[in-house]
């Protein structure tokens, strides 16, 4: 049994749910007990050194194991090149398939470790990424299986997502249903027999795929027992959200355009809201999420780094905190329960997000008086100690 005394804690129930002067019993990677120091059990205590305490951060939507780099394309768009018309003329996503293809799994493991030590360093302690830089067989494997590599070297959990259905591939370009039939009868089994994924996503817009393309590859996920989530209303609204609900998704992600319909059609579902403040910066979007609406119907909202080579090359989560608050209009503890409560929700998992009895001890200890301080500035760390399954990763000092 551990111990743990002298902290402050932001237990994120109903809120920020703060507990000063606070203790914490761990037993056997959970946490046994959370309240008043005074009222604590007695016995040798790890001094927590009057630190906040949170659950550890969950990056909910990532992209982090891909080849190559599009600084290039950055630099054409802020020579006003538009990231559709990019895409269209075989950069983008594309650009990264090529790249990603070509290197080898030692190479995605080596580069995607340096991404995902900067996430955890910042008190992340749970990672989803997902495939589709490779929009074939074998490619999109190969990324599931460095995911995985990188879950069972690192002191984190990693969730992994089957992202085939990303955009069409070169090759399929005029034969768009021979694709979809490719991810939904060999791609997405493949990866599910050898045990490689735990969710299945799909880019459902103008320059990816059609809502009714979009609804095959939920059907196949659906018959395999896997969940589904869903990048929809990105640049358009083409009601990818709603399907998505039908289907019960454990979210949709991005959804600038999203319209009223759709956030009461996700609210029904229990689907959550994971906005993307990265994308919207990176892409200098015009068009924010409908926050008030999410807010207005009781949507959960998470947030997320959507980390990867092209719209958001973002390696912060704390960063996305100040982004979603200073872009979207959040506040900061809606914003920490975005990347907390409301993020694990968004991955399915029910065994953390909160500080309380029966949750995993996944828990960030920071050098801050407030919880409302994670938010407020850019660019600084304040992690004074970091538990991943009641183990700390990173000791005080």
């Amino acid at each position: 049994m551990m111990l743990l005394k002298n902290c402050n804690v932001a237990t994120m129930v109903g809120g920020y749910g703060l507990i000063k002067n606070a203790a914490i019993v761990i037993d056997h990677g959970q946490i046994q007990w959370v309240g008043q120091e005074s009222e604590a059990p007695s016995g040798p205590a790890i001094d927590a050194q009057g630190s906040l305490v949170t659950p550890g951060l969950i990056d909910c939507h990532t992209h982090l194991v891909y080849g190559g780099n599009r600084a290039n394309e950055f630099e054409q768009r802020l020579n006003g090149a538009d990231y559709a018309a990019i895409a269209k003329a075989g950069g983008g996503i594309m650009s990264t398939v090529r790249a990603t293809r070509a290197a080898s799994e030692a190479d995605l493991f080596k580069s995607a470790t340096k991404r995902l030590e900067t996430l955890l360093a910042e008190g992340v302690t749970t990672v989803e990424i997902k495939s589709g830089y490779g929009l074939d067989i074998q490619t999109e494997a190969k990324m599931l299986r460095v995911a995985r590599k990188l879950g069972a070297r690192h002191n984190a959990t990693i969730k992994t997502t089957f992202l085939g259905a990303h955009t069409f591939p070169a090759e399929f370009k005029e034969n768009h249903a021979e694709y979809v039939d490719l991810v939904c009868n060999q791609a997405l089994p493949l990866a599910h027999a050898q045990g490689l994924l735990d969710a299945v996503d799909a880019f459902c817009e103008g320059i990816a795929f059609s809502v009714e393309e979009t609804e095959q590859v939920f059907k196949a996920a659906k018959a395999l027992g896997l969940p589904v989530k869903l990048h929809a209303e990105q640049l358009s609204n083409l009601g990818g959200a709603k399907l998505a609900a039908q289907y019960a998704a454990l979210s949709v992600d991005h959804i600038e355009y999203l319209d009223a319909a759709g956030v009461e059609a996700i609210h029904s579902a229990g689907t959550v809201a994971v906005l993307l403040p990265g994308a919207f910066y990176y892409l200098r979007e015009k068009q924010a999420p409908p926050v008030a609406a999410l807010r207005s119907c009781g949507v959960p909202i998470a947030i997320a780094t959507d980390l990867n080579p092209g719209s958001s090359p973002v390696h912060s989560l704390l960063s996305t905190m100040n982004m979603a608050c200073v872009l979207f209009g959040l506040t900061p503890e809606e914003a920490l329960l975005g990347v907390t409560t409301n993020a694990a929700k968004a991955l399915g998992l029910k065994d953390r997000g909160q500080v309380k009895v029966g949750m995993r001890a996944d828990l960030a200890f920071w050098a801050i008086e407030r919880p409302g301080d994670l938010a407020y500035p850019l660019g600084f760390n304040p992690i004074a100690a970091i538990m991943q399954n009641g183990q700390f990763s990173k000791a005080f000092a």
